[in-house]
């Protein structure tokens, strides 16, 4: 079987290994970056070569160059959003709990609604709930913005039996969140499951996050269940991948 080769350009190799040391640690926020020439001795490459690999990263937000003191690491190069702090139904008269996490880390979180609306959802979402294939679900489409930037693309679907008539269904912000909401319509969140993976962006997503070219998206598929294993929502959300970082808190058994 013939080996496997890496196809990248010169410049591409060198990049993505820059990023994978910015994203361990190994070069940490801040930190100023070797000389172009010990780049190019330690890569084998020319400058012009060394050029095309930083103003890839600059372009992606993972370094930044100082007038005549170098190129540097930006300060948090990709942010981990705590998946599970944004799951809980916020107190009674708290705002939504990813703003409150935006919070939390210093950041002014925005929820921008973009659309809501009765719509037939995409087949993922539509076994999720057990639709034929005609069925239809409630979308609210949003984007999340963090200090005015976009973070993330969301679509959250909402069965009609239970959005009919309530909140889920009007384009307005709903305080404290749909978790929040559910709560108090008799439907407390339970459980989500996600299903997390990475793809190219299509043109909406690439445009509306502002992304640079060939950055992947992180897509996550996050069905949330109440009592009874009821789905009350589904969504997808989308991130970018070179910005953001979901962190999960596993529970271990000892037993």
């Amino acid at each position: 079987m013939a080996k496997h080769k890496d196809t990248r350009s010169i410049d591409r190799r060198i990049a993505a290994d820059v990023r994978a040391r910015i994203m361990s640690g190994d070069l940490a926020s801040g930190e100023k970056l070797p000389i172009t020439t010990e780049l190019m001795e330690h890569y084998g490459v020319s400058n012009q070569t060394i050029q095309r690999a930083l103003n890839l990263l600059k372009a992606e937000g993972y370094l930044e160059g100082k007038s005549g003191r170098g190129v540097y690491v930006r300060d948090e190069p990709q942010r981990a959003f705590d998946t599970a702090a944004t799951q809980h139904p916020a107190a009674m008269g708290e705002q939504y709990a990813w703003l409150t996490e935006a919070a939390r880390q210093g950041k002014t979180g925005l929820n921008q609604i973009l659309a809501v609306e009765e719509v037939v959802p995409p087949a993922q979402v539509r076994r999720a709930f057990g639709l034929t294939g005609d069925g239809t679900a409630i979308l609210r489409k949003r984007l999340m913005l963090l200090d005015g930037e976009p973070a993330e693309l969301c679509w959250s679907y909402y069965p009609l039996e239970i959005a009919a008539g309530s909140p889920l269904t009007e384009r307005k912000k709903i305080r404290g969140g749909s978790p929040r909401l559910l709560a108090d319509m008799g439907f407390p969140p339970r459980e989500a499951i996600d299903q997390v993976s990475w793809r190219q962006p299509t043109e909406e997503e690439f445009l509306t996050l502002e992304l640079p070219t060939e950055v992947p998206v992180g897509r996550t598929f996050r069905v949330v269940y109440s009592d009874e294993q009821r789905p009350v929502e589904a969504s997808i959300l989308i991130k970018a991948g070179h910005k953001y970082a979901l962190l999960y808190r596993i529970p271990v058994s000892t037993g």
